[in-house]
């Protein structure tokens, strides 16, 4: 294990799950995100190792505070069914109903079929580190996305006359679909910039 390394790869991990989860509304600060990695190191990096424990947290919607969302780091390289059930069984004890995990490289059938038999309760979303390592939303080529509230597709869909099925589509696998959290029947606003109307919105549909 080279440990500055692995310390340099899980700081930029964690700020972009960071700003993954404040992007979705959770109350994030900017000094969570911009800790410096000499400082992350100091609080997570005890005795050459990384203490992937202490990394876990739970954040509270901004607009609605009882509504939280836990962030859990796995320590085993390839994760089985164990740790799932251990954040399944934590979820449903502190009524968490939305949780991402975070893990090494792979993840077990079995431990997968946790996660599916949770749904629709609650939900799990898995990322691997390799997935966190660059925020793909500051790409220079990605626009601004922006998910609708559900009012806000219905009004959409209804200034238009339009049917779901007729909007652009995205899939929920997508890796923005998937930094967003969205869900199927969801619509996400795409704003690219434009040299005659100063700015291009679209549409699409998650299915």
């Amino acid at each position: 294990m080279d440990y500055d390394r692995d310390a340099a790869r899980l700081w930029r991990v964690c700020k972009t799950v960071r700003e993954l989860v404040r992007d979705r509304g959770y109350a994030v600060s900017d000094d969570e995100i911009n800790i410096s990695l000499e400082d992350w190191k100091a609080t997570y990096g005890r005795g050459g190792n990384i203490d992937k424990i202490g990394m876990t947290y739970v954040a509270s919607l901004k607009d609605n505070p009882m509504e939280s969302l836990l962030v859990f780091f796995t320590e085993d390289e390839n994760v089985g069914i164990k740790p799932i059930k251990k954040i399944a069984e934590r979820m449903v004890t502190n009524s968490i109903f939305k949780a991402i995990v975070v893990y090494q490289k792979n993840m077990t059938p079995s431990a997968k079929k946790v996660v599916t038999e949770m749904a629709p309760k609650y939900t799990i979303e898995l990322f691997t580190e390799g997935e966190l390592l660059v925020n793909i939303t500051k790409h220079i080529l990605v626009p601004d996305h922006e998910v609708l509230k559900d009012e806000e597709k219905k009004n959409l869909l209804e200034r238009y006359r339009l049917r779901e099925s007729q909007l652009p589509r995205i899939h929920h696998s997508d890796p923005i679909a998937k930094y967003y959290g969205m869900k199927r029947g969801q619509v996400v606003k795409i704003i690219r910039p434009s040299e005659t109307a100063g700015k291009y919105v679209t549409y699409r549909y998650c299915f």
